[in-house]
């Protein structure tokens, strides 16, 4: 069962702004029912061209529905200018956040905005224009590509939770693998480091990004001089570990711990996390 914030629940059961606008300005189309996800956004403009209503409708998950509930809010009252700047990451974090799994429908929210707004400013975006990478749902190079610059992805599993490609067959994997090493290779050498958002995380949240966090950025490197980590307890914002290896009888393990650790922790998952020691 997902791990839904009440935000999410909130705008899956009282969904707003349902609907088709008449004689609309914008009007965006993405997904398809053979894919399982499919989202409609209209929207009209005032004279002074900003959106003034908004409607969607959607064929979809709770996730989906609560993204495209979530966006049609976050939008109403801005420019177009403003509306396009809005990112996947920003309908998640309005939410409070969004399963990882589920974060496609955050990017089909926000896909089905920036075709509304080419619409109405008689652009077409032709899915011809692009490598269909994932023939099973319809995915194209550039979606990828945009996916993994946004949201900082690193392993097909992530592509696949955001975009859907490599969700079916799995023979497109070999060319995420390929399109990921060679977009992250290019984001290395302009120097992007793209952080996390921070969002208030629930306590199942906070702990699996903790242990996300030890493994992927902390345990490797003291490993490799000998020590090792193991998550003990998370209580609130302190979190309990004991260290293990030449790390537990280091002279700098309260260094490691503080300096390290926790800082690492305060990084990528909240900054008022605080690092106890446990000694066994």
């Amino acid at each position: 069962m997902w791990d839904y914030t009440e935000k999410v629940k909130d705008h899956f059961l009282n969904p707003r702004n349902v609907g088709e606008i008449e004689d609309p300005d914008g009007v965006g189309e993405v997904g398809s029912l053979a894919c399982g996800d499919a989202l409609r956004l209209t929207f009209k403009l005032d004279e002074n061209r900003r959106i003034k209503d908004v409607k969607f409708k959607t064929f979809g998950c709770a996730s989906a529905i609560a993204s495209s509930s979530a966006l049609t809010e976050m939008i109403k009252g801005m420019s177009l200018e403003e509306a396009e700047k809005i990112t996947n990451q920003d309908i998640a974090n309005y939410l409070g956040g969004l399963p990882e799994e589920k974060m496609h429908c955050s990017v089909m929210g926000r896909e089905a905005l920036e075709s509304a707004i080419a619409h109405y400013r008689g652009q077409k975006a032709v899915k011809e224009d692009f490598e269909i990478v994932c023939k099973c749902f319809g995915v194209t190079d550039r979606e990828i590509i945009k996916a993994i610059r946004e949201n900082d992805l690193k392993t097909v599993d992530q592509v696949t939770y955001y975009t859907k490609a490599g969700g079916g067959c799995a023979q497109c994997h070999p060319k995420i693998e390929a399109i990921i090493a060679k977009v992250r290779e290019e984001m290395a050498k302009e120097g992007l480091t793209p952080k996390p958002e921070k969002r208030k995380l629930t306590n199942i949240q906070k702990i699996k990004l903790i242990e996300e966090t030890l493994g992927r950025e902390i345990v490797p490197a003291l490993k490799a001089d000998g020590g090792d980590i193991d998550l003990i307890d998370v209580d609130g914002s302190k979190v309990y570990v004991a260290l293990r290896g030449k790390c537990s009888f280091c002279p700098s393990s309260e260094f490691t711990l503080k300096q390290y650790v926790e800082s690492k922790l305060k990084e990528f998952v909240s900054e008022d996390i605080v690092v106890e020691e446990v000694r066994s």
